[in-house]
């Protein structure tokens, strides 16, 4: 009989064979699995170990188990999250020949095997985790924190934009020539840069009476005259220095401080003013004008910085004249007289017209007076006169070789037009009236042309000799 505690019967017949308790089963293990040393001989009935633990499907159990041994527990599954609570089932156990350290010796090896590689195992999802860590490092790269101020309204926010001109682009900010971006549109951002856009304002500015239309990024009144360097202190402004300017724009009148000289009354008076009119400074000065009185400028024009104005006290009085109204001339051509003649058939006659004058002294000293209004009293008539067209005649027998010439000099100078100091002679012969209109001529003789004053003096020569020239007759005959 064997010595040993245990013993069962192999394949050849009955004989002892010895077992070494097997190493219980670590459950704490999270690769291995209730395993077997090594296949064990049929026993009695041609049933083995391996029937026992976990053989063919519908094969029965062994629940043999030696006196000193614990129950053990079987692997169990580890869901992630945690160990799972599953209930506990006892595991059959052959003792393996060869004792208890070939057993656990045995069971490390089969479960080494069973177990992969560690580092193949983790070299996967090691390169995996380095793909994601390296493109979040490229997309938190990317990334940038800017602050963006717009029209006065900061904010911070996170883009991807290359530059300046992206960003507006990317947030819908549109810009145009007048707003002001900083910095410039195309700059390129890096992340804690600042970006600003001030929107720009149309103002239609009346600056001390001169209007222009000019473009601010001011949002209030004081910014905006700030920026275009108006000087408010002491000025008059239509809106407070506080008014918001919308993107509309805003109409704004300024007028600055400046300083006006008024003379009035033999005195001078400097003062200080934003007036809008010379009218409304002569009145700051405490000048009062009455009845006619006005200003060396228009009262309603704008006073300039320096300007000097003169008040002029102006009395005046109204006076009535009548004056006459010239006759005109009308002409008539007449083939019955010589060329050179003119006949008044119908002398003229002056009208006569009612002028009210206004007559004014400013400032003590009479001045032009000046037309109110006209009124006709009569109507001039006009004066009609014919005017010959006949050629004269330059020839008269018996006298025509006369020097004519020396008798004129004598007798005028040989001016056609000369009249004695009595007015009685005239022309180039000094004919009276009377007897040269009884030689044909008409009008008077120096109103007539030279050609025909020597042809009536012909005629009267055949009448009457040289006896109508009692001094200067002999120069007829040289």
């Amino acid at each position: 009989m064997s010595n040993s505690q245990y013993e069962t019967y192999g394949p050849a017949g009955p004989g002892p064979v010895t077992y070494d308790p097997p190493v219980p089963y670590d459950v704490h293990d999270p690769y291995g699995a209730p395993t077997l040393p090594y296949d064990v001989h049929a026993g009695p009935g041609g049933r083995t170990l391996l029937d026992a633990v976990g053989g063919p499907a519908g094969s029965r159990a062994d629940t043999y188990r030696p006196a000193y041994e614990e129950p053990t527990l079987p692997r169990q599954a580890y869901p992630e999250g945690g160990f799972a609570e599953y209930p506990t089932v006892p595991a059959p156990v052959v003792p393996p020949p060869g004792g208890r350290a070939q057993a656990r010796r045995a069971g490390r090896r089969r479960r080494t095997a069973a177990r992969p590689d560690p580092l193949r195992r983790l070299l996967p999802q090691a390169l995996v985790v380095a793909f994601l860590a390296g493109g979040t490092s490229a997309f938190v790269a990317e990334d940038k924190a800017i602050e963006l101020s717009v029209d006065g309204k900061p904010r911070t926010l996170h883009t991807f934009a290359d530059d300046v001109s992206e960003l507006l682009a990317d947030q819908g900010v549109d810009v145009g020539a007048h707003d002001i971006v900083a910095p410039a549109p195309g700059t390129e951002l890096a992340s804690g840069d600042e970006v600003t856009v001030r929107y720009g304002r149309p103002v239609h500015l009346t600056l001390d009476g001169q209007r222009h239309t000019v473009w601010t990024t001011a949002r209030t009144v004081d910014g905006a005259l700030r920026q275009l360097g108006v000087r408010a202190e002491g000025a008059y402004l239509s809106a407070s220095l506080s008014r918001r300017i919308g993107r509309d724009g805003l109409a704004l009148d300024v007028r600055t401080e400046r300083t006006v000289t008024i003379m009035a009354d033999g005195r001078a008076r400097t003062i200080r003013t934003n007036a809008a009119s010379v009218r409304e400074a002569v009145a700051e000065a405490g000048i009062t004008l009455h009845g006619q009185d006005t200003t060396s400028v228009a009262p309603g024009s704008f006073p300039r910085d320096g300007q000097t104005v003169t008040v002029m006290r102006i009395t005046g009085t109204k006076e009535v004249r009548e004056e006459p109204i010239p006759f005109a001339v009308e002409r008539t051509q007449d083939p019955s007289l010589f060329r050179g003649t003119e006949v008044v058939e119908r002398a003229g006659r002056p009208g006569t017209r009612r002028v009210t004058y206004a007559l004014r002294t400013v400032n003590g000293v009479r001045q032009k007076p000046r037309r109110l209004r006209t009124e006709v009293v009569r109507e001039p008539l006009t004066q009609v006169v014919k005017v010959g067209t006949k050629a004269p005649p330059m020839s008269v027998a018996g006298a025509d070789h006369l020097d004519w010439s020396g008798l004129a000099a004598c007798e005028s100078g040989g001016r056609p037009g000369a009249v004695d100091a009595s007015g009685t002679y005239g022309g180039l012969y000094q004919f009276d009236t009377r007897t040269w209109q009884s030689l044909g001529g008409a009008g008077r003789p120096q109103d007539a042309p030279a050609a025909e004053q020597t042809f009536r003096a012909k005629k009267l020569y055949v009448r009457r000799g040289a006896s109508p020239w009692p001094h200067c007759g002999a120069r007829l005959h040289g």
